[in-house]
């Protein structure tokens, strides 16, 4: 008999950092994939608003306040799911800064605030989720790296450091892990705020000069349903998706 796919059965998916770009474009395509999904981001207001327009075209949602850098902010967005859907069958970390600049200028609050959101974020949603996917003997963790953790730029050392370790994190879980799936997923040049997050101003515009060739964050969205709809014998354990004229 062949086994379903996993798009048969609807999956709680626990989206942060869902106020805008890939967050929101997650969720927007899985919600209407039917699976129900759990906002979180600081934007309350944001996330508000995404989550009527969900539910306006038949999708249902849970929005939550959520800091990514606080472990209790963290479990509290985990518990609140759990107790609305008694599940949570998967976590995408999405939650990240991109203040780039060159080493020498010392921007060491940026550096600190990458480890803070790029890493530790996705180690306190880790920590939240595995005891219920434990319980549950299934889970599906989806960390967004980047292609920065494929390679390294200059002004992107400690950029690319973060997201070098989100790879070898996941690396480490999925090796220790047999019930659970573990996907990371790295885009390349993507439309989304998180240039804005950018305050060296030289850098920032020669970022923003290249994101003519971006796609949009839709693609990362649609990357993220691939991989959570296949069969549960199949981890999809790592996909690039880079614009096509990136270098």
């Amino acid at each position: 008999m062949t086994q379903p796919s996993t798009t048969d059965v609807p999956k709680t998916v626990l989206i942060t950092g869902a106020s805008s770009g890939i967050g929101e474009a997650t969720a927007r395509r899985l919600a209407a994939a039917g699976h129900p999904v759990v906002l979180g981001a600081r934007r309350a207001e944001r996330l508000a608003t995404l989550a009527k327009e969900i539910e306006a075209v038949g999708g249902s949602t849970l929005p939550h306040s959520l800091d990514a850098t606080d472990p209790l902010s963290v479990r509290s967005f985990v518990e609140a799911a759990h107790e609305r859907y008694g599940r949570v069958d998967v976590l995408v970390n999405n939650a990240g800064v991109m203040p780039l600049s060159r080493m020498d200028a010392l921007r060491t609050d940026e550096w600190d605030r990458m480890i803070d959101v790029n890493l530790r974020g996705v180690l306190h949603g880790i920590a939240a989720v595995l005891p219920i996917m434990r319980t549950q003997g299934a889970g599906h963790i989806v960390n967004i790296a980047s292609v920065s953790g494929l390679r390294v730029d200059p002004t992107a050392a400690a950029y690319s450091a973060t997201k070098h370790a989100v790879r070898a994190l996941s690396e480490g879980l999925r090796q220790e892990s047999r019930e659970l799936r573990v996907t990371v997923i790295s885009p390349g040049l993507t439309r989304s705020e998180l240039t804005n997050t950018i305050n060296d101003q030289d850098t920032k515009d020669a970022v923003t000069g290249q994101m003519g060739i971006a796609i949009p964050a839709a693609a990362i969205g649609e990357a993220v349903h691939y991989a959570i709809s296949q069969p549960a014998d199949v981890d999809v354990n790592e996909l690039v998706i880079r614009p096509t004229a990136q270098g």
